[in-house]
């Protein structure tokens, strides 16, 4: 390389470059120090290797205190923005709006119709599946309710809540070791409707002994206007009116005959005349399967009056005939049909007749014999 092919000092200032400057390529990978000038447009810049390579000037840059830190094989840590954290006003915060769809109204659910519903959770392992409890709601009037269960005279709340009108609420899911927790149970009612105005609708108490028996036979779950599905329905209410479903126990009904014997023994008894049985006696079987073919569309109130009226139609019939026996067959059950017979006995036919237990060898506990008298 020839001498005059380089600029002396006064020419590296005019180009802005200094021998000994650390430079770095533009359109290129690498850089290094300047160690002379090369023609009018080049300089030639010692790399790391310690060679001198020419490089137009245009090309360099002077590498200055920021472009090293950038170039430092550590660089700095990444610190995120800060951003400024600020609290919405009170005007800003607003609730999310609740959707109330309007309930659709009809004239027949002015009157209150509820009812428990039981589903077999797999109904083809019948004898081991667990059930479903729902409650329904078939009226115009949202419902709080309260469903308990009753052991050892202690009450459990096993659900409570507000149901829809004309919906159906899931309440509960049992085994059918638990069925024992569910013989006596009780579900309390408040009726009322949102945002208009309403006939009031006393508080109601239902309380019953459900016939767990049932749990155990697949044919008492039915068809039904509520479920897809086979189900066990139990009215609770029944057009306003509370369902009365009270069984008796078993020590009911022995305090129930105790208290009767005690009564008797103070009450002091007609003498009766024991004469051999007449052939003339008139068996009457109130059972509803033996005086109707269907049931169907009936409650247990309904049925009680329809056996009643029965019972009322043959009294009636055989007023006159003084000393005629008529046996009226109602079963053992749960003592509501017996008793709804003693009350009217005692009444309306108290100067008529007198009665007592039929023949226990015949008829068992399951009968009453009326003599016209």
């Amino acid at each position: 390389m020839k001498k005059e092919d380089f600029y002396d000092a006064s020419s590296l200032q005019k180009k802005k470059l200094n021998i000994g400057d650390k430079v770095r390529f533009l359109n290129s990978v690498g850089g290094g120090i300047v160690t002379a000038f090369h023609g009018k447009d080049q300089v030639l810049v010692e790399d790391e290797n310690g060679f001198d390579v020419p490089v137009l000037i245009a090309e360099c840059v002077v590498v200055g205190e920021d472009d090293r830190r950038m170039e430092s094989k550590e660089p700095e840590p990444y610190v995120p923005p800060v951003k400024a954290v600020v609290s919405p006003t009170q005007d800003e915060v607003k609730p999310a709006k609740q959707v109330i769809y309007p309930v659709v109204e009809t004239p027949q659910g002015e009157r209150l119709n509820i009812s428990l519903g039981f589903l077999p959770v797999e109904p083809k392992a019948f004898m081991q599946t667990p059930f479903e409890a729902y409650l329904v709601n078939e009226s115009n009037y949202f419902l709080f309710i309260n469903y308990m269960s009753c052991k050892n005279n202690s009450w459990t709340s096993r659900y409570h809540g507000i149901i829809e009108p004309d919906t159906k609420i899931f309440i509960e899911e049992f085994e059918k070791a638990g069925l024992n927790e569910l013989e006596h149970i009780c579900v309390q009612m408040v009726a009322f409707k949102e945002g208009k105005s309403y006939s009031l609708k006393n508080a109601l108490s239902v309380e019953m002994r459900l016939d767990t028996v049932k749990f155990y036979k697949l044919h008492c779950f039915t068809k039904n206007d509520f479920f897809d599905e086979d189900a066990l329905i139990v009215p609770l209410v029944v057009n306003d009116v509370p369902e009365k479903q009270m069984l008796v126990s078993a020590t009911d009904i022995q305090e129930a005959m105790y208290d009767r014997k005690k009564e008797e023994r103070r009450t002091p008894q007609p003498a009766v005349k024991i004469s051999k049985p007449e052939n003339n006696v008139i068996e009457i079987d109130l059972h509803i399967n033996q005086l109707m073919e269907t049931t169907s569309g009936m409650n247990n109130a309904d049925m009680l009056n329809y056996q009643l009226s029965k019972f009322h139609e043959v009294m009636n019939a055989n007023s006159g005939k003084k000393g005629q026996k008529i046996v009226f067959i109602h079963g053992k059950g749960g003592g509501v049909l017996r008793t709804a017979l003693e009350k009217e006995l005692k009444t309306t036919y108290k100067n008529q007749c007198r009665f007592q237990d039929a023949s226990f060898r015949e008829y068992g506990y399951g009968a009453t014999m009326v003599v016209i008298g």
